[in-house]
């Protein structure tokens, strides 16, 4: 198939364009600039100029192709309510394109937006459009899209990582190296879902080949990675002290972080395998977490 890639450049979704070239596909990935075209062309992907808010380019990229993979968000999250509301608008345009077509759209969104009852993990058939996070944003667009005859499936991430980046775990960690500790909060047994990126990439490979319209996937392969483990590791690894903090004191340490830090955030993706015979291999959080460089 040919797919239309937005985000195409970045953390995953470079690696699902990679993915996809391996598989025989064609890749047409949206880029911002010069070496983002650059990237993309030595990755053996063809080149579509623009950005999330370039509807027209969002439009014509995916009318171009047989299918979307939407990858892209843009990770200021001082403007986390404003840049979500940009990607319910790109959803929204390239859903435009796609009507009548019976071309599949994938969208991106979070394993938090699965969440029914405190303490117990997301699943992959609940949504709650009244949900707090704005997050939610994406998954409403993706059902607004849906009711018009477009084919929407949608992947939800958990923290995505690797010995470079992981997820919301990278913000903690230069947080960490700015304050010279280690945090958690509490008695820090809330948890967080990861995967690999190479599985997560994978997930969204097979979503395209074998999955359908109407449907959600969970890219999670630990169910639920206790914060304050990650934060033992992440001490270890500046070498700098591991402390627990109140919830009033984590306002103050970790800033716009703070709510995700405490947030306990257990996601299954058992319907997932089910559904697409995903097997994550890839290493744990704390594994990469213990062999990326620190310094």
């Amino acid at each position: 198939m040919r797919v239309f890639v937005t985000g195409a450049t970045g953390f995953i979704g470079s690696t699902v364009v990679r993915e996809l070239t391996d598989a025989g596909h064609q890749v047409l990935g949206l880029a911002r600039n010069d070496a983002g075209a650059q990237s993309l062309t030595a990755a053996g992907a063809q080149v579509h100029r623009g950005d999330l808010e370039d509807l027209e380019s969002l439009r014509s990229g995916a009318a171009s192709c047989d299918a979307v993979i939407h990858t892209a968000l843009i990770h200021d999250f001082s403007k986390f309510v404003a840049n979500c509301e940009i990607d319910r608008r790109a959803i929204e345009a390239m859903g435009d394109a796609l009507a009548g077509s019976n071309k599949l759209l994938i969208v991106t969104s979070g394993t938090g937006m699965g969440n029914a009852l405190p303490g117990q993990p997301a699943t992959e058939d609940h949504f709650d459009s009244n949900h707090p996070n704005p997050r939610k944003a994406s998954e409403v667009a993706a059902a607004q899209v849906a009711a018009r005859g477009v084919k929407v499936a949608v992947v939800r991430l958990p923290q995505v990582h690797d010995t470079v980046k992981q997820g919301l775990v990278t913000y903690a960690i230069q947080v960490a190296r700015e304050k010279g500790v280690s945090a958690y909060v509490g008695d820090g047994r809330n948890r967080w879902p990861a995967a690999h990126r190479v599985d997560t990439a994978h997930l969204y490979r097979l979503a395209l080949e074998k999955g359908d319209g109407g449907v959600r996937y969970h890219a999670v392969a630990e169910e639920g990675v206790p914060a304050r483990e990650i934060a033992e590791v992440v001490g270890g690894g500046l070498k700098v002290p591991v402390v627990s903090l109140t919830p009033e004191e984590a306002a103050g340490h970790f800033g716009w972080l703070a709510p995700f830090v405490a947030f306990d955030m257990p996601a299954s993706s058992a319907q997932t395998r089910e559904k697409l015979g995903w097997n994550p291999t890839g290493p744990g959080i704390l594994t990469d977490l213990e062999n990326m460089r620190y310094s």
